[in-house]
């Protein structure tokens, strides 16, 4: 029987002097600082009555705060080194809440921010784990084994001759057995953990000796260690189309089928800049990339749009060489937007929106797909469903032409 007030005291461990990604606990990961996934997996949970981040870094301090977590203390350095444990840092902080405080959790959650990407309803599933199962000492997220160790090897120096790691029982060589006949095995990920303090406290350990398991889906596994995992992950988020938890809208899938695409002209078309001549004449630089991913839409019979906040020649002569529709002069693109849509016969769930700053982000609820290029206002960012690699000016109108050309089902 569940227990109706369970103290569920989530810990966030993000110490300051990461070498593998410097500061990498608040870099921004998919528009937000990657700390912000973790807070916001506690704060969403219906279990979850406290949240604190025990870190040694002010500025990690701050962030957190901003995104709702506690940071009633800053971790001691002698437990934010490259070889820290998780037991004396989550010690410490029971240790100093009791102290200072009084506090004494029913359960302990660790959410680590190096495994931002985690489904919905992962923090609630594991916590139930445990208050269902109380002869249990703690709970861990895993994913079943990517290589199975029962195929793994051990080197024997000294006869120069391989050795099958594990040995199963009924089985001679388990190294040369089909897969379905070897036991199963999982392997732990950084998503979460469960457990009960007095494990923590008494018996001086992070899981004891009964642990439970929740399962948890490998499309989720991600662990932030080197920079080439970021952009994989990233793209994850962007592409996924993962129900996960994120500090801002949740993302929707890319459409199976587009009929249009609306773009931004300066900050997107353009770099942003402006070059103005002593007659006061304004000239921008535009990618020629970019123009032929516009001919290549065409040619698929996918229309394209620009909406334009600016007065300018240069927008029209732009468009007109592209042969794209062009408005301009607009202050309220979403409603000029609907209108096209309406008189047009478009379905707004097979229209893409491509923009970069502030004004551009009430038309991405309008359409099926918002995206944002890689320099854009960060508001643009968090709201965007996509946020591209290349930067306005430089590639990114071409980069999400080949991206709709090859996974669209317009052909």
């Amino acid at each position: 029987m569940v227990k109706e007030r369970v103290e569920v005291l989530a810990i966030i461990p993000a110490r300051g002097g990461s070498k593998g990604i410097p500061r990498k606990n608040i870099r921004d990961f998919a528009g937000y600082p990657l700390i912000a996934y973790s807070i916001q997996a506690a704060r969403t949970s219906k279990y979850v009555t406290r949240t604190i981040v025990s870190t040694d870094d002010i500025e990690i301090a701050e962030v957190a705060k901003q995104f709702g977590a506690e940071v009633p203390f800053l971790r001691p350095a002698e437990f934010a080194d490259d070889l820290s444990l998780d037991l004396p840092v989550f010690r410490h902080a029971l240790e100093t809440l009791q102290k200072n405080e009084g506090y004494k959790p029913d359960l302990v959650v660790q959410l680590r921010p190096t495994s931002p990407i985690r489904p919905v309803d992962l923090v609630d599933s594991a916590i139930e784990v445990l208050l269902n199962n109380p002869h249990g000492d703690s709970v861990r997220g895993v994913v079943p084994s990517g290589q199975n160790p029962h195929k793994m090897w051990k080197f024997n120096r000294g006869q120069g001759l391989l050795e099958g790691l594990i040995q199963v029982s009924g089985i001679q060589e388990p190294y040369n057995a089909p897969r379905q006949a070897l036991p199963e095995t999982f392997w732990q990920t950084g998503h979460i953990d469960v457990i009960k303090p007095e494990i923590i406290l008494d018996k001086n350990s992070m899981s004891g000796d009964k642990i439970l398991p929740v399962f948890i889906d490998p499309d989720f596994t991600v662990d932030l260690d080197k920079p080439s995992d970021w952009a994989k992950a990233e793209w994850i988020v962007w592409h996924s189309g993962l129900k996960m938890v994120t500090p801002g809208n949740h993302r929707r899938k890319f459409p199976e089928k587009i009929d249009l695409i609306v773009f931004d002209f300066d900050g997107v078309m353009t770099d942003n800049r402006v070059f103005v001549n002593q007659e006061g004449i304004e000239s921008v630089a535009a990618n020629r990339g970019d123009g032929m991913g516009i001919n290549l839409l065409h040619a698929a019979g996918i229309r394209t749009l620009v909406i334009s906040k600016e007065v300018n020649p240069v927008v029209q002569a732009r468009c007109q060489k592209l042969k794209t529709p062009f408005i301009q002069g607009i202050d309220d693109k979403p409603t000029i937007l609907k209108k096209y849509l309406d008189e047009n016969k478009i379905n707004s769930d097979n229209v893409i929106f491509v923009g970069n700053d502030i004004n551009d982000v009430p038309c991405f609820p309008v359409v099926g797909c918002a995206v944002a290029v890689a320099d854009s206002h960060i508001s643009a960012i968090r709201q965007a469903d996509i946020v591209l690699h290349n930067k306005g000016g430089y590639g990114a109108v071409r980069e999400i032409c080949d991206f709709v050309l090859q996974v669209s089902k317009n052909y």
